[in-house]
């Protein structure tokens, strides 16, 4: 039997609409086996982050060691890294174990707009990781960040994607969600060559928790399984509109998304009895 594994290095949401919790319900609906290195420990709801209690670079780097020196995986995707010194470590790991399928989902700041990145790993990130990363998906004030460029229209965001592929990424996704001028939700796809257009109907909710996430995790499952970036940026793009459009009225804040949802769309059963 060929199983697919995914190995997701990021933070962990004890609400479940974010971080490793989302990306390994991500993983298993898109029958992937997901594997995960924690990064930090937060405590959180969706009425915002109320504490982030970063591991030490020792335990991370124990943790993908031990996936590494094991099982070994088919895609890594990153989240939540923290602190420059998490980057640097999660970097030598990646390039130790030789894993070139690596997805960057560049997790800056929480839904409830709470800091999830320290301010002087951003350099680090450009520095250390990009380089390594496969495909990188930045909304757009990640991608204003990594770029130092406002963004506020779709040729910007073209010029944004030829900066962070200068910056040493193979390919790049700006997602469009935060663009609330148009009717749209259009993510651009840029491999250094083409640009390419996902357009969704945007969705009026506050429950968009983990989005990011998400999306970055349904990638990183179909890159596992042998897709190529645009049939993975596709499907992801399907998983998340259909996450975010079967609306769970979880919490009081900005709810999660709903990660069974593409599958009961489809047909297919995921173990849920909702």
């Amino acid at each position: 039997m060929d199983v697919r594994k995914a190995l997701t290095i990021a933070g962990s949401d004890s609400s479940g609409g974010a971080g490793i919790q989302a990306d390994l319900k991500t993983f298993q609906e898109l029958g992937v086996f997901g594997m995960s290195a924690l990064t930090a420990v937060t405590a959180q709801n969706t009425l915002g982050v109320q504490a982030v209690y970063p591991m030490t670079t020792e335990a991370v780097a124990a943790q993908i060691d031990s996936i590494g020196g094991d099982m070994g995986t088919d895609a890594v995707k990153t989240g939540m890294l923290f602190s420059s010194e998490i980057i640097r470590a999660v970097s030598e790991k990646i390039g130790h174990y030789q894993w070139g399928k690596v997805v960057v989902d560049p997790v800056m700041i929480a839904k409830g707009g709470a800091p999830l990145l320290q301010m002087e790993a951003i350099e680090a990130l450009k520095k250390y990781l990009l380089p390594l990363a496969w495909i990188v998906t930045p909304n757009i004030p990640e991608a204003e960040v990594l770029t130092g460029m406002a963004i506020t229209s779709i040729d910007d965001r073209k010029v944004a994607a030829k900066r962070i592929i200068d910056l040493g990424a193979k390919h790049v996704v700006v997602k469009g969600g935060h663009d609330d001028k148009l009717e749209e939700a259009v993510d651009l796809l840029y491999d250094g060559t083409e640009f390419y257009y996902f357009n969704s109907k945007r969705l009026l909710t506050k429950n968009t928790h983990g989005t990011g996430c998400t999306f970055s995790a349904a990638i990183t499952a179909e890159v596992a399984k042998g897709a190529n970036v645009y049939q993975a940026v596709s499907t992801a793009k399907d998983f998340i509109q259909a996450a975010i459009e079967a609306d769970l009225f979880i919490g009081a804040g900005h709810g999660p998304t709903n990660h069974w949802a593409y599958n009961r769309k489809r047909g297919i059963s995921s173990g849920t009895n909702q």
